[in-house]
């Protein structure tokens, strides 16, 4: 987790500075080919563990200034009213591929085994590449300026704009919350089944995959109906769903009761991720778009390295449904407070 995820979380003022400087195609499209050659080094090579993680946070880096150049990307390919239609698709093709991968992988293994496995996501990266090639020339914003500034000082800019942006900074200040409180999910749901409900493997698979379902079928549902809603409160409300699943998953009496408040916690994920990523794309200026994302997404890895460390302290000090009934307290009342803020954070913003 610290190599794939907090690491290249502390690196995200840079990767999302990376996406305001250089024509996003061509970022994207490099972080692919790079993450492909990683795993192809990995694949052929096998290291040995301290060189693995080596690349494997080489790989995650690759892949941090790869997400937010892709969302900052989208408002230059389609119009403004439908950013909540792209938004959505973008979501479902992600998690689909996440989902649909590691069932791939288990598919493979036996016929392949973990080096062929390898050479196949390797590949995926490449056909990606290929299919990015496609796109049209996305320029950055700022490209008329005659003379840079470094890439830390852009950093810096990026990181001040956050801090004085009202509403963005109360977007990502809620976001973080939620994922604070909420991200120790995972780990609760499997304590959970095998010691709370007394189920078997089938029923961890089963809890763990609920959430999935639940995202895929938000986004499907965000795609085909989201231009009609208010981002706003379908932000709070994804924020709100996906803290209440967490507390009544707490509650529940059995793994069917479990699966339903997961699934319809995973719609509620997907709500808060659209909305976000809609409300970032109207709120803030072109140029400072990729640093904005980047800097949130790094905030999120940050956030669910802290909640898996608290989260399993309050796990082992207790039980899982005392620490997902905990979990879902706070990320209830990290959304009342965001719900609270937001409206009047929204109007200084369209003021300034």
């Amino acid at each position: 987790m610290l190599a794939g995820d907090l690491a290249p979380a502390l690196f995200s003022p840079l990767t999302g500075a990376i996406s305001d400087r250089f024509d996003l195609k061509r970022v994207m499209i490099s972080c692919e080919l790079l993450q492909g050659l990683l795993l192809l080094l990995i694949a052929l090579a096998m290291p040995p563990l301290p060189l693995l993680l080596v690349l494997v946070a080489a790989r995650a880096i690759a892949g941090h200034v790869f997400l937010p150049a892709s969302r900052a990307a989208v408002p230059a390919l389609v119009p403004g009213d439908s950013l909540e239609a792209a938004n959505s698709t973008l979501g479902f093709g992600t998690n689909a591929s996440e989902a649909l991968g590691p069932l791939l992988a288990a598919a493979l293994f036996p016929l392949v085994g973990i080096r062929g496995v390898l050479l196949v996501d390797a590949a995926s990266f490449l056909v990606s590449a290929a299919l990015l090639a496609s796109l049209p020339s996305l320029p950055p914003a700022s490209s008329g300026e005659r003379e840079r500034p470094s890439l830390l000082h852009d950093a810096r800019l990026g990181l001040g704009y956050i801090l004085s942006a009202p509403a963005v900074r109360v977007i990502a200040l809620g976001f973080f919350a939620i994922v604070l409180f909420n991200g120790v999910d995972d780990v609760a749901l499997v304590v959970l089944a095998k010691e709370t409900l007394r189920a078997g493997d089938s029923a961890v698979g089963l809890l763990l995959g609920a959430v999935g379902l639940g995202l895929l079928a938000g986004y499907a549902l965000l795609a085909r109906y989201g231009s009609r809603a208010s981002m706003v409160v379908m932000l709070l409300l994804g924020f709100a769903v996906s803290s209440i699943g967490n507390l009544l998953t707490g509650l529940a009496w059995a793994v069917s009761a479990a699966f339903s408040m997961q699934a319809v916690r995973g719609a509620g994920i997907a709500a808060m991720d659209v909305a976000t990523n809609t409300l970032l794309q109207r709120l803030v200026p072109p140029e400072l778009l990729g640093r904005v994302f980047g800097n949130l997404y790094g905030a999120i890895g940050v956030a669910a390295a802290l909640s898996y460390v608290g989260g399993g302290l309050l796990l082992d000090a207790t039980s899982a449904p005392v620490t997902l009934m905990v979990a879902g307290i706070g990320g209830t009342v990290a959304t009342l407070v965001t719900g609270l803020a937001l409206p009047a954070a929204i109007r200084k913003s369209s003021r300034g």
